[in-house]
């Protein structure tokens, strides 16, 4: 080999040793072309392919016929099984012996029955250690399965990571033979790799760059790839180098096992459950091999899948948890998106996850794990402590598009003061390879330097599965404490947090939501998934009330007259918040038993007096008087109109084609094509609609974002607003007045798509419904629809679970400027002092507020991944309500639980001495399912300190607070005083209460 360079010449003695280990130059001579030297094709083999995903003991049994490598096999979503029978020669005694597997589906080995490595040409694992020296008396016949899915890590897309997936691919494997594996080529490998990233990391201005280039280039110039034993000087020389240490100042990196898996994304939920299998059995062959490595899992969902299909594996996984290499981490059932789920939603994810965490492993998890989410509520610091969480981890900020959040760990305070520790990896990914420029920027990116010297790294593929490599393990073990760099330990989540919280009182506070500057297109993609969770949602509430064991002894009088008429029965949809993908079905309930009713509080005569439950196709609109949480018998139908305590409703088109509508409370006026011109409030005659504009205005924006189709929208959609303006004469009186009153009309949206409205005001009713049905085939628009206010406010106030919070309504800052499009649940409120116009939706999430402008987004067209997204038809209401003073006094979020849950219960219960409180859930105690034990859970919903006393019918024999998990506090026993309990609550305080009821009497 030629002679070295002179040092001086950095840059030459760097690409020199690159082509020394790059199998792209010398390859008669590199490194990485001698890992495998031997090698031999396999005895024989042979395959079936099957649509199905079959078990081992069932796959073995089929019919397998003569394959050969290159043999192209699908479609996408099939499974090819491989029959692999292998001769070892006689001459490798002695040696390493692999099993060389490459192809473009995702694969998985199985010896003697269990699963036992991934494999997977996109996450580097293309073989697999058949034996470490192979010995004189060791067998050297041996048969091996191979369970390759038609799919790849991403899925099985053309190109792009966000493309749909191809059902016509095709796959093949490229490589199937035995190898003699190099180990101590490999070590000279991951040595050179080393110390060529210190040197291009640290640059060539650093003394320890040039003692790596200079350390790496005497390697180069003492390492004969043809001769053997020149490696072991070399090796002395990395490690001497690797062997001099640094000094107690360094920063601390602590190297995480981690694999997130996406358990939606473009494949079946069926091939989650195999990659969980590929990833974890991998993991546990890497946790025997190493027995300091440490690996963090999420999501019981994934476990119990394991569970179920893989028991073998998963009893490996409990002896790992008990050696601590396997730490269940994050408390719940899945890694659920922290915007859209209700705040009942997100205490069932703990609920669920820490007591199947408890059940299996022994212990609940003491962080929340969310690496990658859309956002995080303001509520989420509350509901972790509430579940016995006090730790946070997520990376998902570092996507932020406009502004650099401004801590990787702090202190997060939630919407009523609650806090935890919160930690983002400052390496800005969950997916590390090892590498030194990742351990480097872990450094240099980290915002709160000086404050606490101690760093996240998770490392190992993620998303579409794969997890660590033994590559990886090798690299950070050579980094543990070398000089120039920080240190770098294999560690655990219990240690990472325990360091960081000897730092927590010099940390930084953040306070409110954590807002993610990107992916806010997901407010309002697959539209269908977003009211399907929201009737979920709604109807779970509902179906837990009525079927809860200890309340039915109790309910006297038989059925109620008014219940919601049997039809064709609705799947609950559950589905993973903001996800893309279609849901998963969950059992479909049926009958007639689906109660609808609301609890509220206060003496609201207009909310909690006569009310109009939703018609059904059996029913016509009847007046009915109900209690909180109750119901009571709809009148008979008469042909007369029965006496009304309030206005009746009047219903009168004007010769030039106008609408009004007039309950005593609203005047609605339409003009011709069904534009809101004026919303004014009868008793203060107060007009709610800006001077000169129109509310009720649907308008159309062009829709293409830079990258993520479905899951962003751009801010430069606002620069293309095309209001979409309907026909004069279009507009017709629906029903003429009396209990209800309504007009609707037509518009077409563009030549293809086209809507038509229902404009709908009911008697004693405080705001205006707008029954919309849009029939949608678009590409990339975006549909909203528009009220412009007269208020003036430089803050707009947003539903999010269990309360509200404010956003700016300006775009004073590159902050305020980032939330053009943001989320909201049932209702947002635009106030000024003594004044306010309330937008309620029943199934939608985007919004916005724009100076006086309430925006509502209602759908879009992307094209990717799903190309029919959100086309065909959809239904959804909304509603406009002004009100006087605030939209606490005013009864907003009662009206919106009344938008959302029609007037359909089966009986009352319970009633608040206030409407700031709000009985959210009335559930069945998850100990034991046979007790008399009721679950209540309340919140206060107005941001005031309030003491409330809850009222019951039932016959309570003990009441008692306890945590969201349902855990006693010892000190909690609550005093019962003519069936009424007294709670105090501060600003958003979430109270949860269990009720002991008396036995019924026989």
């Amino acid at each position: 080999m030629a002679a070295a360079p002179a040092l001086k010449h950095w840059r030459t003695t760097l690409e020199r040793v690159e082509k020394f280990v790059s199998p792209l130059y010398f390859t008669d001579c590199n490194l990485r072309g001698r890992l495998y030297r031997d090698s031999c094709p396999v005895a024989a083999l042979s395959s079936f392919l099957t649509p199905e995903r079959l078990p081992y003991q069932q796959a073995v049994q089929q019919d397998f016929r003569p394959a050969q490598v290159g043999d192209r096999f699908g479609p996408t979503w099939w499974t090819s099984w491989f029959r692999v029978e292998l001769t070892i020669p006689e001459a490798w005694v002695g040696q390493e012996v692999h099993l060389r597997w490459e192809s473009n589906g995702e694969g998985l080995v199985w010896r003697d029955g269990e699963p036992v490595q991934g494999l997977t040409t996109e996450g580097e694992k293309t073989s697999y250690v058949l034996t470490d020296r192979l010995g004189e008396g060791d067998p050297r016949n041996l048969t091996l399965y191979v369970e390759v899915a038609c799919n790849g890590l991403l899925g099985a897309g053309k190109g792009s990571m966000i493309a749909a997936p191809d059902p016509e691919k095709m796959f093949q494997v490229s490589r199937a033979e035995l190898a003699v594996f190099h180990r101590d080529v490999y070590k000279l490998l991951v040595d050179l790799e080393l110390l060529l990233g210190i040197a291009k990391g640290l640059g060539e201005d650093n003394q320890r760059s040039f003692q790596a280039l200079y350390t790496a280039n005497q390697m180069v110039n003492m390492c004969d790839p043809a001769q053997p034993e020149t490696f072991p000087v070399a090796q002395a020389l990395a490690s001497r180098f690797f062997g001099q240490r640094g000094g107690e100042s360094q920063h601390t990196i602590h190297a995480i096992g981690h694999c997130h898996i996406d358990t939606a994304w473009l494949w079946p939920f069926k091939e989650t459950v195999r990659k969980c299998a590929r990833s974890w059995v991998t993991a546990v062959q890497l946790m025997e091999r190493n027995p300091s490595f440490i690996f963090a899992c999420s999501q019981a969902q994934q476990l119990e899948w394991v569970k179920n299909h893989y028991p073998g594996l998963y009893t490996r996984l409990q002896e790992c948890a008990c050696r601590g290499q396997f730490v269940p981490v994050g408390g719940t059932w899945v890694e659920m998106d922290g915007n859209l789920p209700s705040g009942e939603a997100m205490v069932r994810q703990f609920l669920q996850g820490q007591s199947f965490f408890l059940q299996e492993f022994g212990k609940m998890c003491s962080e929340f794990w969310l690496p990658d989410t859309f956002g995080y509520s303001a509520q989420l610091p509350q509901i972790m402590r509430g579940c016995g969480i006090r730790r946070f981890l997520t990376q998902k900020l570092s996507w932020n598009l406009v502004n650099t959040f401004p801590h990787h760990t702090f202190l997060w305070e939630g919407l009523d003061g609650s806090r935890v520790l919160a930690h983002f990896p400052p390496g800005d990914s969950y997916g590390m390879q090892g590498s030194v420029e990742e351990v480097l920027k872990t450094v240099t990116n980290n915002r709160d330097k000086g404050r606490t010297n101690h760093s996240a790294f998770l490392f190992g593929f993620g998303d579409g599965g794969g997890g660590p490599t033994q590559t990886m393990l090798d690299r950070l073990k050579r980094l543990c404490n070398t000089d120039g760099l920080p240190r770098v330990q294999l560690s655990s989540p219990e240690r990472l947090f325990s360091e960081l919280e000897s730092d927590q009182g010099q940390l930084c506070t953040w306070v409110g939501e954590l807002f993610l500057e990107l992916h806010n297109g997901t407010y309002t993609t697959h539209a269908q998934i977003k009211k399907g969770n929201r009737e979920c949602e709604r109807i779970l509430h509902d179906a837990e009330l009525a079927s809860g064991k200890p309340l039915a002894p109790w309910v006297r009088g038989g059925t109620p007259s008014f219940l919601v008429t049997p039809g064709k029965s609705k799947p609950a949809r559950r589905g993973p918040g903001s996800s893309l993908l279609p849901p998963w079905l969950a059992p479909t309930l049926n009958g007639p038993f689906l109660p609808r009713g609301r609890p509220r509080g206060g003496k609201s005569p207009r909310l909690e007096g006569p009310h109009l439950p939703t018609p059904t196709p059996a029913s016509s609109p009847a007046l009915v008087t109900v209690p909180s949480m109750g119901y009571a018998p709809a009148p008979a139908p008469t042909s007369q109109q029965p006496l009304l305590p309030q206005q009746p409703v009047f219903v009168v088109q004007e010769t030039d084609g106008s609408v009004t509508l007039d309950n005593g409370i609203l005047r609605v006026r339409l003009d011709p094509t069904g534009r809101l011109t004026s919303l004014v409030l009868v008793a203060s005659g107060r007009e709610a609609i800006a001077e000169g504009a129109t509310g009720n205005q649907f308008v159309l924006f062009d829709d293409v974002p830079l990258y993520w189709d479905a899951w962003d929208v751009m801010d430069y959609h606002l620069e293309t607003r095309k209001p979409v303006l309907g026909q004069p004469g279009t507009l017709a009186v629906g029903t003429e007045g009396g209990l209800r009153g309504s007009a609707w009309f037509l518009l077409q949206l563009s030549p293809n798509s086209r809507l038509s409205q229902e404009v709908v005001l009911d008697v004693g009713c405080p705001y205006v419904r707008f029954h919309t049905e849009v029939h949608w085939q678009e590409t990339h628009k975006f549909l909203k629809v528009e009220f412009p206010a007269r208020v003036r406010s430089p803050q707009a106030t947003y539903e999010i679970q269990f309360g509200h919070l404010q956003r700016p309504t300006h775009y004073n800052t590159s902050w305020d400027w980032a939330r053009f499009e943001v989320w909201a649940h049932r209702w947002m409120d635009l106030s000024e002092c003594g004044f306010g116009l309330a937008l309620l939706n029943d199934c939608k999430y985007g919004a916005s507020v724009h100076g006086n402008v309430l925006s509502l987004s209602l759908l879009r067209a992307p094209k990717a991944p799903d190309a029919t997204a959100d086309m065909g038809r959809h239904e959804f209401t909304y509603a406009l309500m002004p009100h006087k003073g605030s939209f606490q006094d005013a009864g907003v979020i009662r009206a919106a639980y009344s938008l959302n849950f029609p007037l359909l219960a089966p009986w009352s219960a319970f009633s608040l001495s206030t409407p700031a409180v709000v009985l959210e859930t009335v559930k069945q105690a998850e100990a034991n399912p046979l007790s008399r034990t009721l679950v209540l859970r309340l919140y206060e919903a107005h941001g005031s300190h309030v003491d409330c006393w809850l009222h019951t019918s039932l016959p309570v024999q003990e009441a008692v607070l306890c945590d969201l998990l349902e855990k006693r506090d010892p000190a909690g026993h609550l005093p019962l005083r003519d069936n009424r309990l007294k709670l105090t609550f501060s600003p958003f305080q979430v109270r949860s209460l269990l009720l002991v009821l008396q036995p019924p009497l026989d």
